[in-house]
């Protein structure tokens, strides 16, 4: 493991607003640059009332404003929902404001449900043109761009680095034949996490972009003082994510400290899976079980999220994840 980041999705808990939500992603993210995480990407979603990031570019560059060091990204763009060269734009304005630190995850999903997806002015086509977009774009950031009849100004020439994002083996096929870096949404979709990264490390064909395939995988933290209290406050997330799961997505719950009885088992045991690929109670305990990630699936490198109530909590919680990936990753390259 090269180097961990973090996935904010900036959440709206209940009995907050949107506005602290904001307010709260840009303290995370001075603290995660204090804290040594490498990047710090925020995630495009619509008609979420939990979730304050939809206009993701406009967000990161809030973000980016308020740190210095850390490279701020999208994990991702639904590139679906958008004209490739509306995007390039974007990340290129970013990337002239801040040069070497923007990143472009592009998704093929589109991040919402259908009725708000036509709300998007999405062509709501049967055919999938995500291979083609992705093509386009990455054209827009090259050199040859300066030449070309329709430009992105800004972009043209900047070169931002583009990942693939995914949850099945579509992205790693792609990423893999385009040459370009794949993460893989685990920290919600594990079912396919290995077939995926077999599939991109040994189809992976070199590129202008990259050299060797680089995987980044996404893993749940939810970390604290003792394993009683980070259980305690993972339950916010669990609710969450059973609420979303049957139609009812919201704000951030409060945590609750019997989550058997706010979920019906089918539904938790849906939850459960979905939510595996993760770590949740003390440091001990969440060294462990990243641990065991790390080895079993050899990331290049690691990108942990993770929906906390109480904003303090989360912090702190992306802070003790902080001093065990440091430690993970010196140990394995003294190894």
């Amino acid at each position: 493991m090269q180097n961990f980041s973090l996935l904010d999705l900036s959440p709206i808990a209940e009995g907050k607003t949107a506005a602290d939500a904001l307010a709260g992603t840009v303290d995370l993210a001075r603290a995660a640059e204090g804290f040594g995480y490498h990047r710090y990407w925020l995630a495009e979603h619509h008609n979420m009332p939990g979730i304050a990031s939809a206009a993701t570019a406009v967000v990161i560059g809030h973000v980016a404003a308020a740190t210095k060091t850390m490279r701020i990204g999208a994990g991702g763009i639904m590139l679906p929902n958008h004209a490739p060269l509306i995007i390039a734009e974007q990340f290129g304005t970013l990337a002239t404001l801040y040069p070497g630190r923007i990143d472009l995850g592009l998704g093929r999903a589109p991040g919402t449900d259908m009725p708000t997806a036509r709300a998007l002015r999405r062509h709501m086509v049967s055919e999938d043109s995500f291979p083609q977009d992705v093509q386009e774009l990455l054209g827009y950031f090259g050199n040859s761009a300066e030449r070309a009849a329709v430009r992105a100004i800004p972009g043209a020439g900047t070169h931002v680095p583009v990942w693939i994002l995914g949850s099945s083996l579509y992205g790693a096929q792609l990423a893999a034949y385009l040459g370009l870096p794949y993460a893989f949404a685990s920290h919600f979709a594990p079912a396919m996490l290995e077939q995926a990264l077999h599939i991109y490390r040994s189809t992976f064909q070199p590129s202008q972009f990259l050299e060797r395939p680089h995987v980044m995988m996404a893993a749940g933290v939810c970390a604290a003082e003792t394993d009683a209290e980070a259980a305690y406050l993972r339950s916010s997330q669990l609710l969450a994510f059973a609420r979303l799961h049957t139609g009812r997505p919201g704000k951030l719950p409060m945590p609750t400290e019997n989550i058997t009885q706010e979920i019906p088992a089918p539904v938790m045991a849906q939850v459960t899976q979905a939510l595996s690929c993760s770590a949740t109670g003390s440091t001990k305990t969440v060294k462990s079980q990243l641990s065991a990630l790390i080895d079993t699936f050899q990331p290049d490198e690691l990108m942990v999220t993770g929906m906390i109530h109480d904003h303090s909590a989360r912090v702190r919680s992306f802070e003790i994840a902080a001093d065990i990936l440091t430690d993970l990753r010196e140990t394995q390259q003294a190894a």
